[in-house]
């Protein structure tokens, strides 16, 4: 399998805003919340502030570190809360199909319907705020995404060979769709993720500078979403010299 120019880009991006998240408490100049100074407030990027400061004169540069922490925290998090919920409810309605696969599109098709931003906050005002409300929110808004992937990936593989003989050998049906079904759909479920993750982080943009941090966040998860589908995909990889 080779990997392109996207896929080592994003993973470069990544593993930085990664590297910068684990490493902040010891490469910061500055405590993100402690050292707050008006006299300070709101200064352009210099030698000592970095990226400048904000209206209580607390370090960007800093605070965007330690912010990295958060921003891989939801992305990494309400994804895989996603990817769970999706694949479980697009593999069995693929599979099983009948009323459940009924059932799971009529939800899904609901889920589609809803503007995400206004669903997470439905979900939050029940919760209340804090991280964990957080984090559950996002994890419930775009599993539709990866269900519908999941569904119609299993839809075409259970008619694969592999499949017609695990069921001839007297493998239950869940064993066959974690063990047969489920490897061979992980590129495009892999790919959602990814793209997934690089949506929730950007939710959290506000300020120019961290702005920036979270587009190029963004830009990681992205690039490293498309390199995996060209790398992960057999249609994208016929169609090279």
């Amino acid at each position: 399998m080779r990997l392109g120019f996207n896929f080592w880009l994003g993973a470069t991006l990544t593993a930085l805003v990664i590297l910068a998240g684990v490493l902040a408490h010891w490469i910061a100049p500055f405590d993100p919340v402690l050292d707050a100074d008006l006299m300070n407030s709101e200064l352009p990027p210099d030698a000592t502030f970095w990226f400048g400061t904000d209206a209580q004169g607390r370090d960007v540069y800093t605070r965007i570190l330690y912010g990295a922490q958060i921003s891989l925290t939801v992305g990494i998090v309400s994804q895989v809360i996603n990817s769970l919920i999706g694949i479980t409810l697009g593999m069995t309605a693929g599979y099983w199909g009948g009323w459940w696969d009924d059932l799971v599109n009529g939800l899904t098709n609901v889920m589609l319907a809803i503007p995400s931003l206004i669903f997470a906050l439905a979900v939050m005002a029940v919760l209340g705020p804090g991280l964990p409300s957080l984090l559950i929110a996002l994890g419930l808004t775009n599993w539709s995404w990866t269900c519908r992937i999941a569904r119609s990936s299993t839809l075409s593989l259970k008619s694969q060979g592999y499949v017609q003989a695990a069921q001839t050998l007297g493998y239950g049906d869940l064993r066959i769709m974690f063990t047969q079904i489920l490897p061979n759909m992980m590129g495009p479920i892999l790919v959602m993720a990814t793209l997934g993750m690089g949506s929730a982080v950007l939710s959290e943009a506000a300020l120019v500078f961290p702005g920036l941090a979270i587009f190029l966040s963004v830009l990681g998860f992205n690039l490293l979403g498309a390199g995996l589908r060209d790398s992960l995909d057999p249609h994208m990889r016929t169609r090279k010299p």
